[in-house]
């Protein structure tokens, strides 16, 4: 799909990842619609952009219920989305408090399937859409201290795979973008616990692991909505380990040619 004249939703947008998508969908001709806790942040950025601002606690169940209908009555139609916020949490699993558990599952795998099936009925009815789920490497093999991160973006890209199966020729296209470290303020947050800092230690040392600017981030979800990809692995010396994850989905996939994919 095409972004120019598009119009486009990314949750947290006002720093990071997310704002680095942002901009390069709206270079690339999208009208942006920004999500994000930070409303001085998220203003200008939708100020500068073109585009509009919308302060929402993905956190917070009630704020989600009924977000894209809003949004879509503040600007138009949603025709990409790109569920990017998350939020991570490092640490010995019992040390984990309850609220904290909950803050996470919520933020990186409740919301982004209710905002997928929020916004998936009007691009049925249009007859066109992209949904973009930002999900990490982490939800392949998981380090100490990221069981609640590691679990959350393994639930998210299976999610994704069978949101794909679900919507099997319909003129809905999926991207699943599964991302190493990237230099951001959320990976400055793995020092705090010692085993998970020298886990990365280790695999950086190997070269298994390799900083990527956000900008390339955005450039190749930009391209992967543009050419209709599945997939978006970064970095690129970490694509086999996830083609590995995904074997099994594929055969399933090519083992259910012929079968419906809907109830008639």
């Amino acid at each position: 799909m095409e972004l120019n004249g598009r119009r486009v939703l990314v949750t947290g947008a006002s720093r990071g990842i997310g704002e680095a998508i942002a901009r390069a969908c709206a270079e690339a001709g999208a009208s942006v619609a920004l999500v994000a806790r930070s409303e001085g942040p998220l203003k200008e950025l939708a100020a500068q952009l073109g585009g509009t601002a919308h302060p929402t606690d993905l956190t917070d169940a009630e704020s989600v219920n009924g977000l894209i209908g809003r949004i879509e009555a503040d600007g138009g139609p949603i025709e990409v989305l790109v569920n990017n916020a998350g939020i991570d949490l490092s640490g010995y699993f019992l040390n984990n408090s309850p609220a904290d558990l909950e803050q996470i599952y919520r933020v990186n795998l409740l919301t982004p399937v209710h905002l997928c099936h929020q916004v998936l009925p009007g691009m049925l009815q249009r007859g066109r859409g992209h949904i973009v789920n930002v999900s990490s490497l982490a939800g392949i093999a998981v380090f100490p201290g990221l069981v609640p991160y590691s679990s959350t973006k393994a639930g998210l890209t299976h999610f994704t795979a069978g949101l794909r199966a679900d919507l099997k020729g319909k003129p809905i296209g999926t991207t699943v973008v599964e991302l190493g470290p990237i230099p951001t303020d959320m990976l400055a947050h793995v020092d705090s616990y010692r085993p998970t800092e020298r886990s990365f230690h280790r695999f950086y040392q190997i070269k298994m692991l390799v900083d990527v600017p956000k900008e390339v981030v955005a450039d190749q979800v930009v391209d992967a909505v543009t050419r209709n990809r599945r997939h978006v692995r970064i970095p690129k010396r970490q694509a086999w380990n996830a083609m590995l994850t995904e074997a099994p989905r594929r055969i399933v996939e090519l083992a259910l040619t012929g079968v419906k994919h809907q109830a008639d």
